[in-house]
């Protein structure tokens, strides 16, 4: 038995699977090339172009936030700078404020890591309450334990020197600062037995006496009093010792004003009491009101050195009193 091919059959098998052949590969390339195209226009859609946001003179944080906002990522450098003022702020940044370009870019920014300290400063002949700030801002301003901090309590010796002025310090200046270190000092109190001429404030207003009390030294106490006879409402009547007495720093003057006669029916006259905190010595102290318009008054300020702090005052129903010590607030009291 014989076999027959046809060749014609067998053509045609062939043509057929070439062109399903040839049909299938321009359909894949299709597939790949439309894939390609997709892939391409989605990275350049994601390439879009934002603004370099100025970031100078922010703290790092609200930094990093205006970056994310704009798709824009940080390279961070550190470095030391001239004051601790600026510690944790952006000092430089690369490529500079409003420069065009793509998101996900990196933006180089330096961040200040304040002041690099390595000796001990000189504090002979400063202000005691200057220095406890600068140990605070400079030298431990990293919130970690503190590189150099005061020996308390603080010594205290009768000198020809201001009250609070430095004489001496341990360790000396210039020495090197290998770790937390603890300084000894040695403050003035003023003279010893140091005294004041009393000034003439019989006769005054209250806003006039406080300014005279504020610029003479002296240590004070008011009382207050109804007017008599022809005497004038809100002024001081009495004081003892009298005018030019030569009396002790902390000897308080007692001072004895009137009640006011012409009140309205929102306004209280009275006279602020509070112990001050006894201090080495005289410290600078502020009474301030608060009125319920928002206007903030600034009543008395005095050095004083502690004990009965008193001061006269006529003001509306509802302020507020606010007494501060070194600039803190160490009490308030509604007017009511």
């Amino acid at each position: 038995m014989g076999i027959n091919f046809n060749l014609g059959s067998i053509e045609g098998y062939v043509s057929n699977h070439l062109r399903l052949f040839i049909l299938s590969v321009a359909a894949l390339v299709i597939v790949v090339g439309i894939a390609a195209l997709s892939v391409f226009f989605i990275a350049v859609r994601g390439a879009e172009q934002v603004m370099v946001p100025d970031i100078r003179g922010k703290e790092l944080t609200a930094a990093l936030l205006e970056l994310q906002v704009k798709e824009l990522y940080p390279r961070l450098q550190l470095r030391y700078s001239q004051t601790s003022a600026d510690r944790g702020l952006i000092l430089e940044q690369e490529p500079s404020p409003g420069t065009i370009v793509k998101a996900g870019r990196r933006i180089r920014i330096v961040v200040s890591q304040g002041v690099l300290i390595n000796k001990i400063d000189n504090f002979i002949g400063r202000n005691i309450d200057e220095v406890k700030m600068d140990l605070q801002t400079v030298y431990n301003s990293s919130g970690s334990s503190p590189l150099v901090s005061l020996k308390e309590p603080l010594m205290y010796e009768y000198s020809s020197e201001n009250p609070g002025t430095i004489l001496a310090q341990k360790p000396e200046a210039g020495t090197d600062i290998s770790g937390p270190v603890v300084i000894e000092l040695i403050v003035s109190r003023g003279r010893e037995n140091a005294t004041v001429t009393v000034p003439q404030l019989t006769g005054l207003g209250i806003t006039r006496a406080l300014e005279v009390i504020a610029d003479s030294g002296i240590n004070f106490r008011f009382l207050e009093r109804e007017k008599r006879g022809d005497e004038k409402g809100e002024t001081i009547v009495y004081q003892r010792p009298p005018a030019e007495t030569v009396t002790p720093e902390n000897s308080p003057v007692e001072l004895t004003i009137t009640q006011p006669d012409n009140l309205s029916e929102n306004e209280i006259f009275g006279i602020f009491h509070y112990t001050v905190p006894p201090n080495p010595y005289p410290l600078e102290v502020r009474l301030e009101a608060l009125l319920l318009t928002g206007e903030r008054i600034r009543l008395l300020t005095v050095n004083y050195s502690g004990g009965e702090f008193t001061v006269p005052y006529r003001l509306p129903a509802g302020s507020v009193l606010v007494l501060a010590m070194l600039n803190r607030e160490i009490y308030r009291e509604t007017i009511q």
